[in-house]
């Protein structure tokens, strides 16, 4: 099924992830999409150049997310097919994520040829255009990969550009996000729970107090991270982050006015709803400390649900990472923010050895099933078997292909794992479409000016949001905490980020 959480991902990825990740989750892999025209077939060799006539070898660097034990296996198949189609074959080079800024430093800075490279707004996209690392792509795609641009909402596709030009390609995969509530399902039954009725996190409380008083020992509700709070949870579905740091867009208004979060109502709300919660006993009570997360708590039966950022096959990944069969509910309707085409997009360097050849690849990864299945489950009979009903399983024994595929080309186009809704990628593109796209889309910001400010406030952060956002502290702390944020700079980061975000809108026509 969905390969890993992307919960499981180190933090400074996921801020990423997480919204994009929409519900933190893997990639939905299925083996029938409406997203491309070219979903039902594999797709024609590009159109032919005089460099095709010489045989090269094309090297794919992306996030080595998983068991990469066989990644030679699967390069070999996908040879065979780029073989045929573009007289080049595939080397992929997966990078582990605790080297992956460093390992792509050197790689941009040296000469050896990358020819297609993994990007995001989360690891220095921006300064890697600036430097002139990362080639334009506007003229290369109409020539070798025209209807990419079909396989995503077009806000999608053009929110990677800078100063109007195009430098990466976002992945397809779920670049909205809802958010809601996801609970055990044999509890739910066993007490004769619904969220039939749940129109608002308030009206979670009812089966909050039946779990606390039927259930000794459970936790109603249990936080994802101490970095992932209650009040975090609560208005993550409403605002843009633009990033990591204070300033925050309300998505509601569309508007491009950076607030200070913790000074909105938005988030005073917040605290007061998990300060209740704490207080009637449905939180853990060393919540702000813990080092415990959702997965193993609720695998241990000791908590009945949490809050998370959502997708369609939701609940059937959630049932596998726990262990246990979840049911979920929207609360909050999708939102796409700022990096949710930017999060993961796939770009061509500099030091390509042919930049018309890589985009052929390019246009691979988005067009042909047998290549996007490839690289996403592996070699079928090795790390997948059939499952029945044109679905696919884990082979006895397990897989060392395990691959995190989302960050790579287009997913809608792999086979769909056992347990998943055949139409998942169907479900997939209304829900992206449907979303209400933030005015930021594709802004990122350059927090290097203020770099002293961030570590400051990040200081402040540690000292206050676990307590305050898990209901510990009670909100009265909340001037406080503000008042040693602006102490550390916290108006100036707000200030530069709204700079940025000005100058990025008038560079591209945003009003």
């Amino acid at each position: 099924m969905q390969r890993k959480s992307k919960a499981a991902f180190p933090l400074a990825a996921l801020l990423a992830l997480c919204l994009l990740l929409s519900a933190c989750g893997g990639s939905n892999n299925s083996g029938s999409s409406s997203e491309s025209p070219a979903s039902s077939g594999s797709a024609p060799a590009a159109s032919g150049s005089s460099s095709n006539d010489k045989e090269m070898e094309l090297t794919l660097a992306f996030m080595g997310i998983g068991n990469m034990k066989e990644v030679g296996l699967v390069q070999e198949e996908i040879s065979k097919i780029t073989k045929a189609k573009i007289n080049a074959t595939v080397k992929l080079m997966p990078i582990d994520i605790g080297a992956w800024t460093q390992q792509v430093n050197l790689l941009l800075a040296g000469n050896e040829p990358v020819d297609l490279l993994v990007t995001s707004s989360f690891f220095n996209y921006s300064s890697q255009v600036a430097k002139g690392q990362l080639l334009p792509l506007d003229e290369l795609l109409p020539k070798y990969a025209p209807t990419i641009q079909d396989t995503m909402e077009p806000a999608i596709f053009n929110s990677t550009k800078i100063n109007g030009k195009m430098y990466g390609i976002p992945s397809i995969r779920d670049t909205a996000a809802d958010h809601g509530i996801s609970a055990r399902k044999e509890l739910m039954d066993k007490h004769g729970l619904t969220f039939d009725n749940v129109k608002s996190y308030a009206d979670l409380d009812p089966i909050f107090q039946k779990i606390k008083d039927n259930e000794p020992g459970v936790y109603p509700l249990v936080q994802r991270s101490q970095t992932n709070g209650i009040a975090n949870e609560l208005v993550r579905g409403y605002v843009d982050y633009l990033g990591d740091t204070p300033g925050v867009l309300i998505i509601e208004n569309q508007d491009l006015k950076v607030v200070n979060l913790y000074e909105t109502q938005l988030y005073k709300d917040a605290l007061q709803q998990a300060r209740k919660w704490y207080q009637a006993g449905y939180i853990m009570p060393d919540a702000a400390t813990t080092q415990e997360g959702n997965n193993s708590l609720i695998k241990a039966g000791k908590g009945f649900s949490y809050l998370s950022n959502m997708k369609p096959g939701f609940a059937a990944q959630e049932t596998t990472v726990n262990g246990r069969e979840m049911v979920t509910a929207s609360i909050v309707p999708p939102i796409s923010t700022s990096d949710s085409g930017t999060g993961f997009m796939i770009s061509i360097p500099k030091n390509t050895q042919d930049a018309d050849r890589a985009a052929q690849l390019l246009n691979l990864l988005y067009t042909d099933k047998d290549v996007a299945n490839l690289i996403a489950n592996g070699v079928e009979g090795k790390h997948y078997v059939d499952a029945g009903n044109g679905q696919i399983k884990a082979p006895e024994g397990g897989s060392d292909y395990v691959f995190n595929q989302w960050e790579v080309g287009n997913n809608s186009l792999a086979k769909v794992w056992e347990g998943m809704d055949p139409t998942i990628w169907e479900q997939t593109k209304e829900f992206n479409k449907n979303s209400t796209f933030s005015k930021a889309l594709g802004f990122s910001f350059d927090s290097s000016p203020v770099k002293t400010e961030v570590a400051a406030v990040l200081n402040v952060n540690n000292q206050y949001k676990a307590g305050l956002e898990s209901g510990t502290i009670d909100p009265s702390k909340l001037d406080e905490f503000v008042r040693k944020l602006k102490d550390a700079g916290l108006d100036k980061i707000v200030a530069e980020k709204q700079k940025q975000l000005d100058e990025w809108a008038q560079a591209n026509n945003v009003q």
